[in-house]
């Protein structure tokens, strides 16, 4: 049995076809595989239970593809790749998502060629790799998690030039304005930052800097808009 599953399972079938030991095997190792990496794409990742389901069984339906043309490779992967964009013909996907879905269609080509082991392998060590590159420790290295978007309003006779330089080059690694914009009848100004925080920056703290500059106006201190491209 474990010669059956570390090597090709399919290796004997492609005479006489495929029998049900083999059917149930793959896809039942393919429904596995896509279940962890549910678990873990869910796990650091903010996403609809739609895709969580859809990842949890493309896997099967690639090894499924596979299963029915007989293993050969360039009309399973076409017809399993076209399949698996649908979804982003209408709804556009992050580079996770993106990301999530080749690695299930190459663990459920590798279940449905009968690389049962290599499969499970495959799919343990990315998920590993996810949620080390999704770690607080990555995090603080490549800056990611410190991204920033800071809104301030101010009011129109107020000069926004070098105002709260200061606070900016205590609390934050970067700063940039983005956008001015005029609210409230142009009244207002609503300034839109870039800003890239501290490590250790008390956020209660340098609210209560920029309110005193800007009378106590509104603060929105938030992630990109884009953030979930990262």
């Amino acid at each position: 049995m474990l010669d059956f599953i570390t090597t090709n399972s399919l290796s004997s079938t492609t005479e006489t076809g495929i029998t049900m030991e083999s059917f149930f095997l793959c896809i039942g190792t393919a429904l596995v595989i896509g279940f962890l990496l549910a678990l873990t794409y869910r796990r650091k990742s903010k996403s609809s239970p739609g895709f969580l389901v859809t990842l949890a069984i493309l896997p099967a339906v690639v090894a499924m593809i596979i299963l029915m043309v007989n293993g050969n490779l360039g009309a399973g992967v076409a017809v399993a790749g076209t399949f698996s964009w649908v979804r982003f013909r209408s709804v556009p996907g992050t580079a996770k998502e993106i990301c999530a879905l080749f690695i299930a269609m190459a663990a459920g080509l590798a279940a449905g060629m009968g690389y049962l082991l290599f499969a499970v392998l495959f799919t343990i060590v990315l998920s590993l790799v996810n949620l080390f590159y999704n770690s607080k420790i990555m995090g603080s290295f490549y800056g990611g998690t410190q991204e920033r978007q800071l809104r301030i309003t101010i009011p129109e006779d107020l000069d926004y030039t070098d105002i709260f330089d200061d606070i900016f080059e205590k609390c934050f690694k970067t700063h940039e304005l983005a956008e001015v914009k005029t609210t409230n009848m142009g009244s207002l100004f609503r300034l839109t930052y870039h800003v890239t925080i501290k490590d250790g920056v008390a956020e209660k703290k340098m609210m209560d800097e920029l309110r005193i500059r800007n009378g106590n106006l509104e603060i929105s201190f938030s992630r990109p808009l884009n953030h979930n491209e990262l």
